[in-house]
């Protein structure tokens, strides 16, 4: 598992800045993609084409049967998905840490976070794009299960050939499994994208006044009847949560 250190990291850095329904968006995409595919679908997938059988010793028949079967293999599709998704966070956390680092451009958490806020939601709309668009063609291209025998009629085959699957029950099941995180995942990407919008942009940094309840003591200014509102601890911090 070590390919994917590199990526759950930088997924692990968007929560910062994630309501939480963003963070449990990370919690699926960590868990039932990244964890699951590492370990499972790997050896699911890794006999797909060394157990693809067809009954005949034609020559290059066989990888043309094969490519009409799968145009792209199902690990491969997978794993460009999760990249896909992915894209999107790791360039807002690139963005975020750079606009940190840029001198004169840290200022206070507040001013921070409303720069920041426009690019997180397109980060957000961009990753529901990618998540549909994957779905539909996950859908198009191998449907909901997976056939045990693949009738082939390409050149250079000389005739119909029959070709014969490895375990399509278990990968039909790995599919469909797939497909219901994949749905969670774009439920959970709606939900966070109508939080942010609903919830506006951070307020701006600054001192706030509110009216005293009574006047001002004997001897002090009228002015003396408002007092600032603003927090004497630290200062919040610059993330885009509630």
């Amino acid at each position: 598992m070590g390919e994917w250190g590199f990526l759950s990291s930088l997924l692990d850095a968007v929560q910062e800045h994630s309501p939480m329904v963003g963070r449990f968006w990370l919690v699926v995409m960590l868990l039932f993609r990244i964890l699951v595919l590492a370990t499972v679908g790997s050896d699911v997938f890794e006999d797909e084409q060394e157990e693809f059988v067809c009954n005949t010793q034609q020559p290059g028949c066989k990888p043309v049967c094969y490519d009409a079967a799968f145009p792209i293999s199902h690990y491969r599709f997978l794993v460009f998905h999760i990249v896909v998704l992915s894209a999107p966070a790791a360039l807002f956390v690139i963005f975020a840490v750079h606009q940190a680092a840029k001198p004169g451009r840290g200022g206070a958490a507040g001013q921070r976070a409303r720069r920041l806020q426009p690019f997180y939601v397109g980060s957000v709309v961009a990753r529901i794009a990618a998540e549909l668009g994957f779905l539909l063609g996950q859908a198009l291209l191998y449907g909901f299960r997976v056939q045990p025998l693949f009738v082939c009629r390409r050149r250079p085959c000389p005739h119909r050939v029959d070709c014969f699957v490895s375990r399509p029950t278990e990968k039909t099941v790995f599919i469909h499994f797939y497909f219901v995180v994949g749905l969670i995942s774009a439920l959970l990407s709606l939900a966070e994208l109508a939080h942010l919008l609903r919830k506006g942009p951070p307020p701006r940094a600054g001192c706030c006044h509110r009216p005293q309840e009574r006047g001002p003591a004997p001897g002090q200014p009228a002015g003396a009847a408002e007092e600032p509102c603003c927090p004497t601890g630290p200062p919040p911090r610059g993330d885009l949560t509630v």
